[in-house]
């Protein structure tokens, strides 16, 4: 085997030094780009005549609407562009859409409650403290801020004003919850996830097979909670607007691609970027989907260690959905985490530093890859990240077994 080679299998390139050195290196380089962009930039506006924050617009802009009493304009393109560029004094941004549920309305209010750039500020912060609190609390160790905060994703959701930092703190939350006993915060933390429900696919599965009903009911009842206030406060209006505009999200925003293949990380995405019709490519990500949750329902009704169950349930949440864009890998992170945790407990074998590396850089590279090359690089990795806690599963189990044997034969 080649030096190369034996590197790669053994992770002895990944040293403790290492990791804190790149991650500083990242972390210094990701800072200077964000004040270079934000000092280029004319006022709330940069380089490119894109909003500071871009997809945050439509989250300021939806906010505007609803203290307006119009919430459900904020689902009506025309009328939610005329919004953003109200924003910004009427001058001509990009076009943004809102496709999040009725009760995410509540957030959107409380950003608008403050001048575009103050709630940007808030929307940023508090999402990415509510991120790297989670971290910390799954694995306690000095470095792990400083890696977590120097993962790729963080800096490509900054730069584009989303709410994956939300996303990774509500579902590694739920994870740990759980770990510590606590089913019903799990459950409604799950179900605040609900205001991106095209990742909630693959949670039920691993619920179930797991026998978690508290967390099941806990779910079910914060999803309802917010259902029926969001129709208290926005009236039925708003959810029909909602459902009409599924029909855009679906058909230009993913199926025609309006994102831009190479942003998203999908089977699905990858499919169509390769030249598939519609219809083979739903028929691609229905299969993986299928795949995942086989792996997962056997995984999580399974005594395999609760790291590997939360590490799988996040990448396999990521993959089991068409529509998952390259900042939404910022809940990689927790798939990782876990991962690390297991490996630091009981070793790492064969490959698993070396693709959990991948998997940490892959957000910075996976949109210039697939643009240039048409190679889904991001979704390669997640898979194999996957595959792989799915094989240490297995592994566990065949060593517990041996190791049984032996204690019994003596």
């Amino acid at each position: 085997m080649t030096n190369i080679g034996y590197a790669l299998r053994s992770g002895d390139w990944l040293t403790a030094t290492r990791i804190k050195s790149y991650s500083w290196i990242l972390l210094a380089v990701t800072v200077a780009a964000i004040a270079g962009w934000i000092a280029l930039s004319d006022g709330l506006i940069d380089r490119n005549g894109k909003p500071i924050g871009t997809d945050f617009s439509n989250v300021y802009a939806a906010g505007v609407l609803t203290l307006q009493g119009k919430a459900a304009d904020a689902y009506d393109p025309p009328l939610q562009h005329a919004m953003e560029k109200a924003v910004f004094d009427g001058r001509d941004v990009p076009f943004f859409g809102w496709h999040y549920p009725p009760f995410f309305f509540a957030i959107a209010a409380i950003t608008a409650l403050l001048p575009y750039a103050g709630g940007l500020a808030l929307w940023v912060v508090s999402s990415l403290l509510a991120y790297l609190a989670v971290m910390r609390a799954i694995l306690p160790r000095s470095e792990t801020l400083l890696v977590a905060t120097a993962f790729p994703a963080v800096f490509v959701n900054i730069g584009h004003g989303q709410n994956a930092f939300f996303t990774a703190a509500l579902l590694g939350g739920a994870l740990l919850s759980m770990e510590r006993g606590r089913p019903w915060t799990a459950g409604i933390l799950i179900g605040l996830l609900a205001y991106k429900p095209q990742f909630g696919v693959l949670i039920p599965v691993a619920l179930l097979a797991g026998a978690r009903w508290p967390t099941v009911a806990a779910a079910t009842a914060t999803v309802a909670a917010l259902v029926a206030i969001s129709f208290a406060a926005l009236g039925n209006e708003v959810w029909h607007a909602f459902f009409q505009s599924m029909t855009f999200t679906q058909s230009v925003v993913l199926e025609q691609g309006g994102t831009g293949w190479e942003k998203i990380q999908s089977v699905f995405s990858a499919a169509r970027h390769w030249g598939a019709d519609i219809r083979s490519a739903y028929a691609l990500q229905s299969l993986l989907a299928l795949s995942l949750a086989a792996g997962l329902a056997w995984l999580w009704q399974s005594e395999a260690a609760f790291d590997l169950k939360a590490s799988a349930l996040a990448s396999a949440s990521l993959l089991a959905t068409p529509y998952v864009l390259d900042y939404d890998l910022v809940v990689v992170a927790v798939a990782i985490i876990f991962f690390v945790r297991h490996g630091f407990a009981n070793g790492f074998r064969d490959y698993e530093l070396s693709v959990l590396a991948a998997a940490w850089i892959v957000p910075l590279l996976s949109r210039s890859v697939a643009g240039l090359t048409t190679i889904p690089l991001g979704l390669i990795v997640l898979m194999t990240l996957f595959a792989l806690t799915l094989r240490r599963a297995l592994t566990d189990r065949a060593v517990e077994i041996g190791g049984q044997a032996r204690i019994a034969q003596a």
